[in-house]
């Protein structure tokens, strides 16, 4: 719903005249339109008929059948990875059976956050376990986006590696038990049985397949393509953000202008170059950091 209620109002003529003054210019042949990605099936809905636009019914006809594409590739990757199911075609029978303990396995696996120009992954299998920004810090003149970045998503992302990560590491303690036994309590949370304290973090359920873990415990690590100098000043300016780095709940690396992991943040404002002489050497995009 907050989809379709921001594309009215980047629809509505008024709206760009009154953006337009702020530096924000959306040219006149623009068509905003929502959409829902059911995470389970990797279906796409477009809400085209929210704004009918006939000069755009090729890019929407088009738009369509690129996500269905995409939704058939997802389903069949991750149709590999789900208990008794061999075929992408038996996903959807998956999201709607209230049985069935594992519909998808959401984020588990989620190993890496990317903010770079898209050109820099592009053809790469990234497994379905990177959190995936395209950044171009050319085109960030005041670095306001990437302090977004920083501040906003890469907070988010923390709060998602972390809640895998203590689930799977210690689930007695972090993680949410056993979904079978579930009892929902006040709206407000779940309790194990029919009593006890309310239980955090993730189920077993969709950590385990029964036999092994599908979630692999890594602290998350951040790549990001953009000046150090840049990234220290909006660390210096969030603590909180700055804690969770200096503390070695995550890590962040610099990429130089060719993709290459170049630097590592280490604590207190400090990087340490990874680059050797040979540049041939330099350490590949997506290293796994335990």
């Amino acid at each position: 719903m907050n989809a379709r209620l921001l594309a009215a109002l980047l629809n509505d003529p008024e709206v760009r005249a009154g953006l337009a003054p702020n530096g924000v210019e959306i040219p006149a042949d623009t068509l905003f339109m929502a959409a829902l990605h059911d995470t389970t099936t990797d279906r796409v809905t477009l809400y085209d008929g929210d704004h009918p636009s006939d000069p755009h019914k090729d890019d929407i006809r088009q738009a369509k059948a690129w996500f269905a594409a995409a939704g058939k590739l997802a389903r069949g990757e991750r149709a590999l990875r789900l208990p008794r199911t061999a075929h992408e075609n038996a996903v959807p029978g998956r999201s709607r059976n209230w049985a069935e303990t594992r519909p998808e396995w959401a984020l588990a696996g989620c190993k890496a956050f990317i903010a770079a120009p898209r050109t820099r992954t592009v053809g790469k299998s990234l497994e379905g376990r990177a959190f995936l920004h395209d950044y171009d810090w050319k085109q960030d003149k005041s670095f306001s986006v990437l302090e977004l970045i920083l501040t906003a998503p890469v907070v988010v992302a923390s709060w998602i590696s972390l809640q895998y990560y203590g689930s799977t590491v210690a689930p007695g303690v972090f993680g949410g038990g056993n979904k079978l036994l579930h009892n929902v309590v006040g709206g407000i949370g779940v309790v194990e049985g029919n009593g006890g304290l309310l239980r955090a973090g993730l189920p077993w359920q969709s950590i385990h397949d029964g036999e092994k873990f599908a979630h692999e415990p890594l602290r998350l690590s951040v790549y990001i393509e953009a000046p150090r100098q840049a990234m220290s000043d909006v660390l210096r300016r969030h603590d909180n953000v700055r804690a969770l780095f200096d503390n070695r709940w995550l890590h962040l690396f610099a990429l130089d202008d060719k993709g290459r992991m170049a630097w590592r943040y280490e604590r207190n404002i400090e990087w340490s170059a990874m680059l050797t002489h040979d540049k041939a050497n330099a350490p590949p995009l997506l290293m796994a950091t335990a």
